[in-house]
């Protein structure tokens, strides 16, 4: 699940998950593991005290990573939270998949900017202003890529915007529908 810093994601995840976001390991439920950005953030929180920043990041993005191989290694389907969408980040989560036999799909939360920008207000993490913007081009471009239908370097991908993660219900792995994955929402 990828979309702007302040989309709405971890929210989304929480809800569906009944996550309560104290979390700092990833939750499984049946064979899905949920496994948010901010579990492996709150994990070394106040551990990592004496690194600047880009390594706290590192480490946190690292763990995040080792995280998803993990559960892709015990058999789980993966319900990740990407914060960003780098090409090179979402090659590297397909690259993953491949080396674990799985397909790797993008549910994409599609959030105006300015609704973004009123999240990280509301959740008290703003981003640098030059940091969303690259978050804003690369969002833009991969939004535009998956419109267009080329989901690449995903198998599929499924844009909601916020009023449709709204009415979104469950996220369903299942090989019969729309590849291995659909979102289910109560308008359908």
């Amino acid at each position: 699940m990828t979309g702007l810093p302040g989309a709405g994601k971890t929210t989304l995840l929480r809800r569906l998950y009944r996550m309560h976001g104290a979390e700092s390991l990833p939750v499984t439920i049946g064979t899905v593991a949920v496994i948010d950005s901010f579990q492996s953030k709150r994990h070394w929180y106040g551990r990592l005290a004496w690194a600047p920043q880009p390594v706290r990041r590192a480490v946190v993005f690292v763990t995040h990573l080792s995280r998803i191989r993990q559960a892709l290694t015990r058999g789980h389907s993966v319900v990740a939270h990407n914060r960003g969408c780098a090409p090179y980040v979402l090659r590297g989560f397909a690259w993953l998949a491949r080396r674990h036999r799985a397909s790797f799909h993008l549910l994409l939360l599609d959030a105006p900017a300015e609704a973004a920008l009123a999240g990280q207000r509301t959740r008290g993490r703003l981003v640098a202003p030059r940091t969303f913007a690259r978050h804003q081009r690369r969002w833009e471009s991969l939004v535009t890529r998956v419109k267009g239908g080329d989901p690449a370097p995903a198998a599929g991908a499924h844009i909601v915007d916020r009023a449709g993660a709204d009415l979104l219900q469950e996220i369903v792995f299942d090989e019969t529908v729309i590849g291995p994955w659909k979102a289910q929402s109560t308008g359908r």
